[in-house]
């Protein structure tokens, strides 16, 4: 059986909804260039998955950015007939002469949704400019001047601008500035900092909260108490228990009934995930990224706790969620050595595992090679928990 490598990283709209998703694959054991032409390598490996794994379980309802080797877009090669979905990007270095430009013009007539990726201006481009629905700029790749020339270059055609590699606060903020329509990058769906913010009150008592949950010197009556002190997370916590997902044959109504039949750290994991989501303002996509990588360290935990792996998954993107380097944030979390090591440095047992999930949600194959797990069981850990995760979402949205 084929082994399929699955990246994705989400697209947001202006208000922080997800758009799309780029999806970023790669193929083969060691993920290196096997092929004489390694893009053709990659986008077949890419084609293959979406028909082995499907548009629905990656992306769901939204939009699937898919990049494009020349020979693909020459039609040398199928391409997937869903038309409004996919978003098929022109990568950067393919050259604009005559036989791209018509080929663009016949997907963009069948329906298409056209990207020019990595987009810097220079006048042979004007052709597929013309033709374009979305243009992505790459912030790294021009100063603040530059990238105001080219959005009002760009603005004379009737398409939509796309950010990439946004990477913080003050980038963001320029790109809604001169009017973006989407944006991509490290500052959405990684974990990032920004100093010198005092965190809110409501956010502080939520982390302290937190904190208790995870202090192992709490008994049964004082987690039940600790978790009566916030009404709203009793009464999420009661409501998930007694969803279709755990198939009780009784209802159950109190937190201490909770403990009994589900267990001590089942009910911790199920109240810090109900917690987290309450905090912060942040794009509801990373409290996927977390349930993502929660759900897929417990799957790959090997002789690791299966608990401690998911918190570390769960945790990972508390630094992205209250604006904090993560160093502080265990300051104030009493965490057992090997989950602060795993989230601090990802060093021992439990952070090799959350630096491989981690790695293979970012789409770093370098890493995820290195990382000595079978790719079967990577690509059927990472689908697995994205249906997890839909359905975790669903239950305590």
């Amino acid at each position: 059986m084929a082994q399929v490598y699955i990246g994705r990283q989400p697209i947001f709209d202006r208000d922080n909804r997800v758009f799309a998703y780029e999806l970023l694959w790669r193929g083969g054991q060691d993920n290196r260039a096997g092929f004489a032409d390694g893009d053709l390598a990659t986008t077949q490996v890419m084609l293959n998955a979406l028909t082995e794994i499907g548009l629905d379980r990656l992306v769901g309802e939204h939009r699937a950015f898919i990049n494009l080797t020349r020979r693909f877009l020459l039609g040398d090669r199928p391409l997937p007939e869903m038309t409004d979905q996919v978003v098929l990007e022109i990568l950067e270095d393919i050259e604009p002469d005559e036989q791209v430009i018509a080929a663009v013009r016949r997907l963009a007539g069948l329906g298409y949704c056209i990207a020019l990726d990595d987009f810097l201006y220079r006048p042979e481009l004007e052709p597929l400019v013309e033709l374009a629905d979305i243009v992505k700029i790459d912030l790294l790749a021009l100063d603040d001047a530059a990238l105001r020339e080219h959005v009002a270059q760009l603005r004379r055609h009737p398409l939509r601008l796309l950010a990439e590699k946004v990477e913080n606060a003050e980038q963001h903020a320029l790109c809604m500035e001169l009017g973006f329509d989407y944006f991509q990058g490290y500052y959405y769906a990684r974990p990032n900092v920004v100093k010198g913010r005092r965190m809110p009150a409501n956010q502080l008592a939520l982390l302290q909260l937190l904190a208790a949950l995870r202090d192992p010197d709490v008994d049964d009556t004082e987690l039940e108490n600790l978790i009566g002190q916030d009404v709203s997370l009793a009464w999420r916590l009661l409501r998930y228990i007694n969803s279709a997902r755990f198939g009780l044959s009784r209802e159950i109504d109190s937190i201490r009934q909770a403990i009994a039949l589900l267990g001590r750290q089942n009910v911790i994991r199920l109240a810090s995930l109900l917690l987290m989501a309450k905090i912060g303002d942040k794009p509801p996509e990373l409290m996927m990224t977390a349930l993502i990588r929660a759900h897929m360290a417990r799957r790959l935990c090997g002789d690791c706790d299966p608990d401690t792996c998911y918190t570390a998954g769960l945790f990972s993107v508390l630094d992205a969620l209250l604006d904090r380097p993560m160093a502080e944030l265990l300051e104030e979390l009493p965490l057992s050595e090997d989950l602060s090591r795993a989230l601090r440095d990802r060093t021992g047992p439990v952070g090799d595992v959350l630096a491989t999930v981690i790695a293979y949600d970012e789409a770093d194959w370098d890493r995820v090679c290195a990382s000595g797990f079978d790719p079967e069981t990577l690509s059927s850990a990472y689908v697995d928990a994205i249906d997890e995760a839909g359905e975790t979402a669903g239950l305590i949205g």
